[in-house]
Parts: structure tokens; C-alpha cells; sequence
């Protein structure tokens, strides 16, 4: 069996020994640029992506360009076609409502668990992460208000305590990024009222609201996000308020 040291005793004479090379190899580097890219309209979809420009937009050769285009193809993000090359992919309307609905069960379920027993440092951030989301939208910044959204989402995730809805949730975040960010503008501060009512329910120790808003939060994007594709304005996202039976908490 091989084994894999960069210890500082290590040796190159030593029998069996392989040196873990630190750099990020250069494909990597090119699949990452491509990604956000992609996620954040740079590349929009439908377009024709030709290797030498982006061998030339990223200042790299056309190897890794092509070997990330592969992965991307791999991945769902460029669709390769015989013939014609690259183009990024254009989403179905079914793939957004596949998605969400995966987001929805695992978000509600990150919500509902970091309610149980809130942190009150991870609340406070969530609630700073309110306030710079909602001042980002309003001034326009929606590329800083994605961002902020996912850092909010991916808190809660982490306040869970589940690794496993941690390392399900990663998987999807830059798919759903990417479909969020086109109903970013028109979602504006409707999508920060809920937050704070999210943040809010969590703080309470509100386990059932909690788990309610999210996937009232995830069905209203995939609404917005199904209107913005048919052309139509999305209305405004209804405040409402059920009634819920708080779950007690076990005494301790």
C-alpha cells in the first residue's frame, strides 16, 4: 500500500513515500473561474463557448479549458454537442422545480433543527446577514445580495449540527445560486422579510414555524423564478401568518 506523506522528515529516498503536491492544478483553478461565471450570468445560457476566447478571458491555454468544459458537460452546467462544441446549458422548467423541491426538504429540515437549540452568537449573525442583504438589494448590489443569501442559508445549514444536511446541502448551493440569481432583483425585499421572520422563528426556539417559512421561502422563489421565465411579473410574495402549535421542548 502506498503511503502519502509531506511530513518534514519525509524523504524523496524513502521507499513508498508520495509528496502531496499543495497547488491547485490548473484545471481546477479553470473549472472554478467557469462555474461562477456561469452562476453569476457572466456565460448566460444558451451561449456558444468557444475555447480559445476562453483560454483568452481567463489567460490560461486551451488543455485546461477544455478538460474543465468536459467536467462542466459531466456536471449538468455546458451541454457538448457533436459538431458544434460548448454551449451552456439552458435549464428545464422541471430541473428547477427537482431542485427547489430537494432544497425545500433539506433547508426546512436544517431550519427546524438549528430552532431547537439556537445559538445565540450563529442568531446574531443571522440577523446581521438580514440587515447587509436587505441594504445590498436596495442599492442594487444583487450579486452581493446572492452572496449574502447563500452565506444566511448555508449558517442555518451549519446551526442544524447535521453534517449530513451540511454536505447535501453544499452539493446543491451553486445550482440553486445560479437559479436564483436572475429573480434576485424582482424577489428583492420580499425575500428579506421572510429571512427575517426565518431568523425570527429560529430565535424563538420555533421549531415547526421555522421549518413552515423555509419551505414557504423556497416555493415562492420557484414561483418567481417560473413567472420571470414566462415573462410575466411576479407578484408579491402574501405575509401570512398560520397558526402554529409550538413544539415543547423536552424538560431538561
Amino acid at each position: 500500500m502506498t503511503t502519502i506523506s509531506a511530513g518534514p522528515d519525509s524523504t524523496s529516498d524513502s521507499p513508498g513515500v508520495r509528496h502531496v503536491k499543495r497547488p491547485t492544478p490548473l484545471r481546477e483553478s479553470v473549472y472554478e473561474a467557469l462555474t461562477e461565471m456561469i452562476i453569476d450570468g457572466t456565460l448566460e445560457r444558451g451561449r456558444h463557448l468557444v475555447e480559445v476566447e476562453l483560454a483568452g478571458m481567463l489567460g490560461v491555454s486551451r488543455q485546461p479549458v477544455r478538460e474543465a468544459l468536459q467536467r462542466l458537460n459531466n456536471e449538468g452546467w455546458v451541454d457538448l454537442r457533436p459538431g458544434f462544441g460548448a454551449m451552456v446549458h439552458v435549464p428545464a422548467e422541471d430541473e428547477v422545480d427537482q431542485l427547489l423541491a430537494a432544497r425545500a426538504a433539506l433547508e426546512s429540515e436544517s431550519a427546524r433543527l438549528a430552532a431547537r437549540n439556537p445559538d445565540k452568537d450563529a442568531v446574531a449573525k443571522l440577523k446581521d446577514l438580514c440587515k447587509i442583504g436587505a441594504s445590498l438589494q436596495e442599492s442594487g448590489d444583487i450579486d452581493g445580495a446572492v452572496r449574502t443569501n447563500g452565506e444566511l442559508h448555508g449558517l442555518i445549514t451549519q446551526m442544524s449540527g447535521n453534517r449530513f444536511l451540511v454536505d447535501f446541502a453544499g452539493q446543491v448551493d451553486r445550482r440553486v445560486r445560479w437559479y436564483y440569481t436572475p429573480v434576485a432583483p424582482v424577489r428583492g425585499a420580499a425575500s428579506w422579510r421572510e429571512h427575517n421572520r426565518l431568523v425570527k422563528a429560529i430565535s424563538d426556539g420555533d421549531e415547526d414555524k421555522a421549518a413552515q417559512i423555509m419551505r414557504e421561502h423556497t416555493e415562492h422563489t420557484r414561483k418567481a423564478y417560473h413567472d420571470l421565465q414566462a415573462g410575466t411579473t411576479p407578484e408579491p410574495a402574501p405575509i401570512v401568518e398560520k397558526k402554529i402549535t409550538r413544539r415543547r421542548r423536552s424538560a431538561e
